[in-house]
């Protein structure tokens, strides 16, 4: 029954902000994208409660392990919609994900999203999803499913946020890790393509500091683009060269270099009893980390913890396999060379001198 006198009644979904049909034509929107991931080990389309993969080829490994990841873009998303540009964070989504189950060798074989927005603008949505959809193609992984969902009074219209998650399998004789790693081997750097998808709360408070806020239209000298551009760089997506790096040389380990930068994430890969050692000569970082670093005048410790500092992805290998892991990348367009060596020690990755350049 209806309260007397009560405005805004009846109540509906609709009148509470949740707009049923701009999710169905966002779907529809997104079809033909999500589409192009799909290989035949895809079963049925997207619209369904789940998304079905044909994991029969599974039978062909020894013993195959299944890898999973779950991951987000982080406050990127806020730049992205201060730009209106929305058809490149889904890549970033899914080098956030794919490129952690590449670390211990996996392949990767599907992925899911999440997109959640204060209000559903189905154009809006299908571009976040097109540039997954893309990001899948790289990474040579299905879309199979997805949820897309409203939250008003949650979110403010314009907001929206975004996650993923992906499944791969690696052969167990395959799994990468600490225990291939031995004394002597070497660290190869293989190139970032700008920030990625780390580092962005910083990123803002240096953009917006009061006083000094960094227009992100204009084009600073050193980066001879607009500002706004290189900061929405997509993530570089590692997963296919990594596993040619694996079939193509005796490889040990991979460490993704995210949130905590190289040190941090090279150590994850380390063995107890081994160090790596680590030289900053051997490469030169972009110019948007010395933007960074000298408008938000945060220091060199400070930059390296939160950054990628130029190198996306590290591998350990012994060293007679360096220059052929380093012509195998720059076969494939990706720049990587040597940037250390593992020691004795005690699982700690340390960067010496200074950068070259």
């Amino acid at each position: 029954m209806q309260p007397a006198g009560r405005p805004g009644w009846p109540a509906s979904y609709a009148a509470a902000g949740v707009d049923i049909k701009a999710g169905d034509r966002a779907v529809d929107l997104m079809k033909a994208a999500v589409a192009r991931t799909a290989g035949p080990e895809v079963v049925g389309g997207i619209g369904g409660f789940v998304g079905l993969f044909d994991a029969s080829k599974l039978r062909q490994l020894r013993r195959p392990l299944l890898a999973t990841s779950t991951d987000g873009v982080g406050t990127k998303v806020l730049i992205a919609r201060r730009l209106g540009v929305l058809d490149t964070i889904g890549i970033d989504l899914v080098g956030m994900v794919v490129d952690d189950l590449a670390v211990c060798g996996a392949t990767p074989l599907f992925m899911t999203d999440y997109v959640v927005c204060g209000k559903v603008r189905p154009a809006r949505v299908a571009a976040i999803v097109a540039g997954i959809a893309e990001g899948c193609v790289q990474a040579g992984c299905a879309l199979i499913g997805g949820e897309t969902a409203e939250h008003p009074g949650h979110l403010d219209p314009d907001d929206f946020d975004l996650a993923g998650a992906a499944t791969g399998v690696v052969d167990a004789d395959d799994l990468l890790g600490a225990d291939r790693v031995r004394i002597g081997d070497v660290v190869l750097g293989m190139a970032s393509s700008g920030l990625h998808s780390n580092g962005f709360s910083l990123v803002r408070q240096i953009i917006d500091a009061p006083g000094s806020a960094l227009d992100l239209a204009a084009t600073p000298p050193e980066l001879g683009r607009p500002l706004g551009a290189e900061l929405l760089t997509p993530t570089r997506i590692y997963a296919r060269d990594c596993l040619a790096l694996a079939a193509g040389c005796e490889l040990h380990a991979l460490a993704h270099v995210t949130g905590g930068g190289l040190a941090a994430n090279l150590a994850r890969v380390l063995p107890a009893g081994a160090d790596a050692e680590l030289d900053r000569a051997s490469w030169q970082p972009a110019p948007v980390f010395g933007l960074l670093a000298s408008r938000g005048g945060v220091p060199r410790t400070e930059l390296e913890r939160v950054f990628n500092m130029g190198v996306g992805m590290a591998a350990v290998l012994p060293a007679d396999q360096a220059d052929r892991a380093v012509t195998l990348l720059a076969g494939r367009g990706l720049p990587a060379w040597v940037l250390g060596t593992i020691v004795s020690g005690n699982g700690e990755a340390r960067l010496h001198g200074e950068y070259a350049g």
